[in-house]
């Protein structure tokens, strides 16, 4: 699928960034260019001592930030694929700074539409998130502004040979600053805190993310926004995976967080296509319709009022299962 492709990632230096190059590299041995695209030149040097030229050829590093048409239409000069994953995403830095948020986050995704447009790339894939869904913070009204504007973007495409699409999924599992490397750090102290208890997540691991960003590049119709289908957990099973005998001391939710993880909105049902593993939002507007897209997938539309949430999924783990996972994906090697 990718050999002999030039593929760039922006946000390349973040987490899902270098677990997807990771997965390139050993994955598609042919593959043309792989260009790493991100503004912290510290990240990026230490990148290349994991991830040296002298051994993946394909490899380049550009530094750039999205902000910068001018410097995007520059890396994307022979690009055959996008993905992007370059975000401003800390729910209190955006609150406080929200227009820094917006540059990123929204006018950044327009930049990259537009560069994308004119290099006559094939396929995008912009990652999206659980707080786009009816966001109440202005992270995730940004990254719903953004995934409409990589959705709009099918339409002004014109008759050229290109896929915009979203891949949208919750909490990763052992990511930098969520709850599981929290916990880990506080489990000897013999309290954890606990902001709800009726609190739920839905799990992804990393590797299943990028596994979905490789399925969506061959699959994606052009126009939908894809959620996979994924367990969810209570934040107090958590806790007792990883500190059965600390006491849980409630504090109370944050500000700009929800009990819940939404995904799908109710709202979202009516034009909302089961597709097996994955949910596909499609446009709301365009040409892609229902009929069409079930047929060539092999999907079925939900019932109206369907809404897909990590308190009301039927598959939550158990205390058991979480702490094998913890084990298997996050101690020892928590994720930058």
């Amino acid at each position: 699928m990718l050999n002999n492709k030039s593929i760039l990632v922006t946000g390349g230096t973040g987490s899902f960034g270098k677990a997807f190059i990771r997965t390139v590299l050993k994955r598609y041995p042919d593959i043309k260019r792989l260009v790493v695209y991100s503004r912290d030149e510290l990240k990026q040097f230490e990148m290349q001592q994991i991830f040296p030229r002298s051994e993946y050829s394909a490899l380049r590093y550009f530094l750039g930030d999205v902000r910068d048409e001018a410097r995007l239409r520059r890396a994307l000069e022979g690009i055959d694929i996008v993905i992007h994953a370059a975000a401003l995403k800390q729910v209190p830095a955006a609150e406080y700074n929200p227009f820094e948020c917006i540059k990123t986050n929204v006018l950044g995704a327009q930049n990259l539409i537009e560069a994308c447009i004119d290099s006559q790339v094939e396929r995008v894939v912009a990652l999206s998130t659980d707080k786009a869904a009816a966001p109440i913070n202005l992270y995730g009204a940004t990254k719903l502004c953004s995934d409409k504007l990589f959705v709009a973007a099918n339409n002004i495409k014109g008759s050229r040979d290109m896929r915009f699409s979203v891949v949208r999924y919750g909490n990763v599992m052992g990511s930098r600053g969520s709850v599981i490397p929290f916990f880990l750090d506080r489990k000897d102290t013999g309290t954890l805190p606990i902001t709800d208890p009726r609190m739920t997540r839905f799990n992804i691991s990393l590797q299943d993310g990028v596994e979905m960003v490789l399925w969506s590049i061959e699959n994606a119709q052009g126009g939908e926004v894809l959620v996979p289908k994924i367990p969810s957990y209570r934040i107090g099973d958590v806790a007792s995976a990883i500190a059965p005998e600390a006491e849980q001391k409630v504090i109370g939710i944050r500000p700009g967080e929800k009990i819940h993880e939404e995904m799908i909105t109710a709202s979202d049902s009516f034009n909302t296509v089961d597709i097996g593993n994955y949910y596909a939002i499609l446009p709301v507007s365009g040409d892609l319709s229902i009929d069409q897209y079930c047929e060539q997938n092999g999907g079925k539309p939900v019932e109206p009022g369907f809404a897909y949430d990590s308190g009301s999924n039927p598959d939550f783990l158990s205390v058991e299962q979480l702490r094998s996972l913890i084990e298997e994906h996050v101690i020892g090697k928590t994720i930058d």
